[in-house]
């Protein structure tokens, strides 16, 4: 008999005895026995998670926020995700509303290129450096600092001022230097607007901060840029929301390609949240003509009240404070 011959009789033995032996069998047995429990309930989470981010996206229509300051404090405090994957998730949140509305801001002339490249230069980078900080530190500390952020954002929402064209008498050097400024047409004051901005040196700085904290903690920043733009840099209302929303599309970008890269990103979360957004975006966008902003604001700066000390709460809780 051949060595071929040989060799197939030993492997058909082989897989006989495996077939056939007592263990095999058992261990069939039990996968058999065991309920299928996550074949059952899998499905429930993202089925919520898209019926709370399709309230979450009227909500931030009408309140005129973004979508990634909501997500995460809301997500992190009641749903059963890490931290980690709803900080990414909210990147991507944030992230898609700016790549839609990006092109159309430019094609109308409202976002800035000249202002938002030197801001997205310093803000992308430092988002990069704080994702990587954010994913290295403990769980409960960046929840920690998540509520304290949150307040923060509760108390500018609650003090901030916006100026529709702000009075800037000249402009700094280094905005000279870098040509930023601009012409733009409003149609609700009929003239053209032509505007410049100054203290260009604190709002760079202010934006290595903002930068930092987009990629911790998965905001996005557009609670941050307006402000900063409009009332520190004196750029007009609409040109500062226009560029702002731009310069999210590469912030977020690049804090995101870290959380992707660490595995933080699942389809799971990012699918029926971004599907959440969009249609209750459009649902917000509806009912924006009919709704009283007083009473939206208000609302939103409670939920995000409540979700800060939530997660402040949830962070004391297992560092065994409280």
């Amino acid at each position: 008999m051949g060595s071929k011959t040989k060799g197939g009789m030993l492997l058909a033995s082989l897989i006989c005895s495996l077939v056939m032996s007592p263990a095999w069998v058992l261990a069939e047995e039990a996968v058999a026995m065991t309920p299928p429990v996550a074949d059952v309930t899998w499905w429930k989470w993202p089925l919520l998670l898209l019926l709370v981010t399709f309230v979450m996206g009227i909500i931030a229509v009408l309140g005129g926020v973004g979508g990634g300051v909501l997500f995460v404090p809301i997500i992190s405090g009641f749903f059963p995700f890490h931290l980690d994957f709803v900080r990414g998730a909210g990147l991507l949140v944030a992230l898609s509303g700016s790549l839609a509305a990006g092109p159309g801001l430019l094609k109308a002339n409202l976002a800035s290129l000249r202002l938002c490249i030197p801001v997205a230069l310093i803000a992308a980078t430092m988002a990069i450096v704080g994702a990587m900080v954010g994913l290295a530190l403990p769980t409960h500390i960046i929840q920690l600092a998540l509520g304290g952020t949150i307040l923060g954002i509760v108390a500018i929402m609650l003090t901030a001022r916006k100026s529709a064209v702000p009075d800037v008498p000249q402009a700094d050097n280094l905005s000279s230097a870098l040509r930023i400024c601009g012409i733009y047409h409003d149609p609700a004051l009929g003239e053209d607007i032509n505007w410049k901005i100054h203290r260009t040196p604190a709002g760079l700085a202010t934006f290595i901060v903002i930068g930092f904290m987009a990629g911790m903690f998965g905001l996005g920043a557009g609670w941050a840029n307006v402000p900063v733009l409009n009332l520190m840099m004196g750029a007009p209302l609409k040109i500062s929301v226009a560029t702002s929303k731009f310069l999210l599309s590469i912030t977020d970008t690049s804090a995101a390609w870290i959380y992707l890269n660490k595995g933080c990103v699942i389809p799971m979360m990012v699918v029926p949240s971004l599907i959440g957004i969009m249609l209750g975006s459009f649902v917000g966008v509806r009912l924006l003509k009919v709704a009283k902003p007083t009473f939206i604001r208000w609302m939103v700066i409670a939920i995000l009240a409540f979700s800060g000390l939530k997660a402040i709460h949830k962070a004391l809780s297992v560092m065994g404070i409280i």
